[in-house]
């Protein structure tokens, strides 16, 4: 009895993580693309220390948002979390890949500056990252309930439940996690690397 309580605790926890990630991912695209409001409010800012101050919180804001969204996603993409709740699979594991590669670009190539590339491309990869993410969440994790498919038989609604939840399809989750488990490794690795020549800078 503990045991299933403690469970079933620990699986509620972890789908209230994964989820409040996914809002997290569109705030932060939110926050990314609304440069203008950001200059309009900013020109009501009189002392130049709040301007300064201003700039980095609304740069850091961002960022602080994809690392926790990039943590939660990398914490869920392991097999036993996979088998334990509902993930939309590979929407959302593919979606953590695409954001952490736009929080490589912002941290360490030039992705703060909204005249560089890689700004653009960051703010690009967030939008694919959050529409993959929109759809897996609505489309498969928070498919049609099943007492509404009871008294309305869909195969479309029953293919996603049954064969693009994580929970419900293993054979796709093991795959999933052995083609985007490394990867993300990689980008990692790709950060670590960036942040070492960074420093190595005079």
């Amino acid at each position: 009895m503990v045991h299933d309580i403690s469970k079933a605790l620990e699986i509620w926890i972890l789908q209230s993580l994964m989820n409040f990630s996914i809002i997290l991912g569109i705030i932060a695209l939110g926050l990314a693309i609304v440069r203008l409001y950001y200059d309009s409010l900013e020109k009501r800012l009189t002392l130049r220390v709040s301007i300064e101050l201003w700039d980095v919180i609304t740069i850091m804001l961002v960022d602080i948002l994809l690392v926790i969204v990039v943590i939660v996603g990398y914490f869920v993409l392991n097999p036993d979390i996979m088998a334990d709740i509902k993930i939309a699979v590979p929407f959302v594991p593919t979606a953590v890949i695409l954001f952490a590669v736009a929080l490589v670009l912002r941290l360490f190539h030039g992705g703060h500056d909204v005249a560089h590339p890689n700004f653009i491309r960051s703010v690009w990869l967030m939008l694919a990252a959050n529409v993959i993410n929109i759809a897996g969440f609505t489309f498969v994790m928070e498919a049609a309930s099943g007492e509404y498919l009871e008294k309305h038989p869909n195969a479309f609604w029953a293919f996603l439940k049954t064969k693009l939840r994580s929970n419900a399809n293993l054979e796709l989750s093991q795959i999933t996690f052995w083609i985007c488990f490394p990867v993300l490794m990689g980008v990692f690795l790709w950060g670590f690397v960036s942040a070492v020549r960074q420093m190595k800078k005079p």
